[in-house]
């Protein structure tokens, strides 16, 4: 799925309004393929939006879990940590291809 979706169950402290509309709209963008829907769209964009922030309210406010509540700051932490690995890695990747090829 989409990587700008972080998981909103179990965190301290709770998840807000505006991140479930943040998450829904993402989604909603990746299921449309478009970032800015055409003026003939608009009306159905926005109210995906809004039924799957809904959705997405109801689901986490449901949701039960025995697990300690995690803390937003390590969370934030270790998501960021992921993402310089993976650009590191990428970043590697395309150094090594520059020097396969200057080498033939």
């Amino acid at each position: 799925m989409c990587r700008n979706i972080v998981p909103l169950n179990n965190l301290e402290p709770a998840a807000s309004d505006a991140e479930c509309h943040d998450a829904a709209l993402q989604f909603v963008r990746k299921i449309s393929g478009t970032t800015a829907p055409s003026r003939a769209n608009q009306v159905v964009f926005d109210r995906a939006v809004e039924e799957i922030a809904r959705a997405t309210r109801a689901l986490v406010d449901d949701l039960t879990t025995s697990a300690p509540r995690k803390n937003r700051e390590e969370e934030a932490t270790k998501r960021r940590a992921r993402s310089a690995e993976r650009y590191e890695a990428i970043r590697v990747y395309q150094q090594e291809k520059k020097a396969a090829r200057s080498a033939s």
